[in-house]
């Protein structure tokens, strides 16, 4: 007897009802994400193996865009094909992107009211929090081996002081993994080994199937790119959404922490769509909101729209701006995972390439370290200043402007999810209702 038929298929119906679950309830970023997905596919369900879990998570944090997006996508994928993943991809998105646009349609109306101002004063100390321990609970899955710890140090020093691009990183980190897994394999801190009992029935690649999958998905993704250029022109803001948050799904690798490093830096310093401040702002809703926290690129895409897209009155710019920051930020996640999910998993069992995802794990964790320093500069410091030295030039914070509300809020809200262990809606909460306590009655 084949022992891969011992895994429970669920019906079609009944992993709908899941995925809703899963959109609903997916608070707390890529880490409480992946760990809520992992407790009730594998442990509760055991629709998966854990094998199979990791891998496919490996894979999806080799890929650009939001890993666990990806990740529900994939195991939807396993479990009924394209359109199991199309479900669990669509019900992992559709909760939390009615809640962004609804709530920042809010805050362009009503930020400037002192509740409403406080609260995301409060949202965005606590963010600072979230964000470093999203560094320590991911190193602490990733860097299970000396060699591991020394290659993230090095993808940080190249990503933060060297100003390497992370493509870059992500190649030379395989690279890396690859050899050292070849001749120094101890060195990668032991693999898993795998449990070919839980092993779901695999796809066949071929070239006809990856061309359906390319002319369907392309089309969807590049489809309104095309018809807005006809349209309006490529100067018009939603055309240069259009095109840029395309780009940003395909040089963006890392998972969500370092698609918001790509971002926040450029749609605040170069296209001057929003301010610093204003992207924590969003990342705070973001991660108050179900869904995955690559949706504050929703937040980014309204305030572009609201603020210069020629659409009165100007909601209906903001909404047409998030909705189209969301469209071709996730249409390319589908095609990563259709294309290459069957042809990973015909090689779950080849160590070296086991070898070469859990180097860019490691690598990951350095770019997520890059993002939190960045955060911590632009919300702690209302002046920033610059440093140049030959080729390479960095943000340093002028030291008189350091705002010392922000600095206490954060260090009790880090204090609350480092020490205490309360958890991250109720450190939200808390932070929120202090700044709006601190702009009310100080």
């Amino acid at each position: 007897m084949d022992r891969r038929t011992t895994v429970p298929q669920p019906s079609f119906a009944e992993a709908l009802l899941t995925w809703l679950k899963v959109g609903l309830l997916s608070f707390g970023g890529p880490a409480g994400q992946i760990a809520m997905m992992h407790r009730i596919v594998v442990d509760e369900k055991k629709w998966v193996s854990e094998p199979q879990f990791l891998h496919a998570l490996n894979f999806c944090m080799l890929l650009p865009g939001p890993e666990a997006q990806q990740l529900a996508t994939y195991v939807g994928w396993l479990l009924h094909r394209a359109k199991g993943g199309i479900a669990a991809g669509l019900l992992f998105i559709l909760p939390g992107l009615a809640i962004i646009l609804a709530l920042s349609t809010v805050y362009v109306l009503w930020r400037e009211i002192p509740l409403v101002h406080g609260l995301f004063f409060g949202l965005q100390a606590a963010v600072l929090a979230i964000v470093i321990e999203a560094v320590q609970r991911i190193a602490k899955r990733a860097l299970r081996a000396r060699f591991l710890l020394l290659l993230s140090m090095a993808a940080f020093i190249g990503i933060y002081l060297l100003q390497l691009p992370f493509p870059l990183i992500v190649l030379g980190a395989a690279l890396a993994g690859w050899l050292v897994g070849r001749l120094r394999p101890a060195w990668m801190g032991g693999s898993r080994a795998e449990d070919d009992a839980a092993l779901l029935p695999s796809v066949a690649p071929s070239w006809r199937r990856n061309v359906v999958v390319l002319v369907v998905f392309g089309l969807l993704w590049f489809g309104p790119i095309l018809w807005l250029h006809v349209m309006f022109g490529g100067e018009h803001v939603l055309s240069r959404i259009s095109v840029f948050f395309s780009e940003m799904a395909v040089v963006t690798f890392g998972g969500a922490y370092a698609v918001l490093a790509y971002v926040g830096q450029q749609a605040v310093d170069v296209y001057g769509w929003l301010e610093p401040g204003e992207m924590l702002h969003g990342l705070g809703l973001a991660e108050t909101t179900p869904g995955p926290l690559i949706l504050v690129l929703t937040f980014v895409g309204y305030l572009a729209g609201f603020k210069a897209s020629g659409i009165e009155p100007g909601i209906l710019g903001g909404l047409a701006g998030g909705v189209l920051a969301t469209w071709v930020t996730f249409a390319p996640c589908f095609l990563w995972i259709f294309l290459g999910a069957p042809y990973l998993e015909r090689l779950r069992g080849v160590a070296a390439l086991n070898h070469a995802l859990a180097a860019i794990t490691a690598a990951v964790v350095g770019v997520i370290l890059n993002l939190a320093i960045w955060f911590a500069l632009h919300s702690l410091f209302r002046q920033m200043g610059q440093l140049s030295l030959g080729p390479f030039t960095w943000d340093i914070p002028v030291w008189s402007s350091l705002d010392p509300a922000m600095a206490l809020l954060a260090a009790l809200s880090m204090l609350a999810l480092l020490r205490i262990r309360i958890g991250m809606l109720w450190v939200l909460a808390g932070a929120g209702a202090a700044g709006v306590a601190l702009k009310l009655f100080a």
